[in-house]
């Protein structure tokens, strides 16, 4: 299973963005972590939480 670097994560919020208001964007799963081992999924939160991160980092900056 592929696992998504923050900086991806934070290049897909911020296309999101162009769309959605910051207000009304939650970044989260897609609810397809279960059949994935822990390893994987545990990874995959942590790319999602640092791209998160990242991408409000780019927000402020911008």
């Amino acid at each position: 299973d592929a696992v998504e670097t923050p900086e991806e994560v934070a290049d897909t919020i911020a296309k999101a963005l162009e769309f959605v208001p910051k207000e009304r964007l939650f970044p989260c799963t897609n609810c397809g972590l279960a059949p994935m081992s822990r390893d994987v999924a545990w990874r995959k939160l942590e790319a999602l939480a640092a791209g998160t991160k990242l991408a409000r980092e780019r927000l402020a900056a911008a």
